[in-house]
């Protein structure tokens, strides 16, 4: 419980986090950054990780000098582009024994079947797109490796997509994340970034389902 307790403090307060870790050790929050990049988009039991608010208070650091904006966007894209790849090679490797699983408590085949087909035909788009959207962008990466997308295609949309999402989400912190105002409201930005997507999500996903029933 009180593992959960402070990875939701830190998500809320990462500016603070993260400007703590950054006096007292230095050049290793880059490790640390990249790493928690790396899990998020890598690992696809780990999708609560704070990307976008992390990226969003790195961009604010390296605006007052606290950290380097070359060296921050390089490494977090590196480790965004690689996340990807490694969730995408979980997703090759597991995919054709996870559908032969059956339907369980804790597997949906049919929903699975679905995503299949989705990204069949629009896997490109979703992977750009998934990248600003929370817990999306972890299980993105790997349902196209389920899908058997092809890797040239996938490497494409999957360095397209980091690049917007990383550098994007940095330089807009760089130059406005130290206006009095957003420091000041920061705690509803992070809400705003975590809950708008998720709304978005939620629409989709309830459109998708009641669409067969209009027909």
């Amino acid at each position: 419980m009180e593992i959960i307790t402070y990875l939701f403090d830190f998500i809320l307060h990462v500016d603070k986090h993260l400007e703590v870790f950054v006096q007292s050790y230095g050049l290793w929050v880059y490790a640390l950054l990249f790493l928690i990049i790396f899990v998020e988009t890598g690992v696809v039991v780990m999708p609560f990780l704070p990307g976008d608010s992390l990226l969003f208070v790195v961009g604010a650091m390296c605006g007052v000098g606290l950290m380097d904006y070359t060296l921050s966007v390089g490494l977090l894209l590196a480790a965004a582009i690689l996340g990807n790849q490694s969730n995408y090679a979980l997703g090759r490797y597991f995919g054709p024994r996870v559908f032969k699983w059956e339907n369980s408590r804790f597997f949906n085949k049919a929903a699975f079947d679905r995503a299949h087909d989705f990204y069949e035909r629009y896997g490109g788009i979703t992977l750009i797109a998934a990248r600003f959207m929370p817990f999306v962008r972890t299980f993105a990466p790997f349902v196209a490796g389920v899908a058997k997308m092809t890797r040239t295609r996938f490497t494409f949309f999957d360095v397209t997509g980091g690049a917007l999402w990383v550098v994007g989400i940095i330089t807009i912190g760089y130059f406005f994340g130290n206006f009095p105002f957003v420091k000041a409201h920061l705690d509803k930005i992070i809400w705003a970034m975590i809950l708008i997507p998720g709304l978005v999500i939620l629409l989709g996903a309830w459109k998708s389902r009641t669409k067969p029933a209009q027909a």
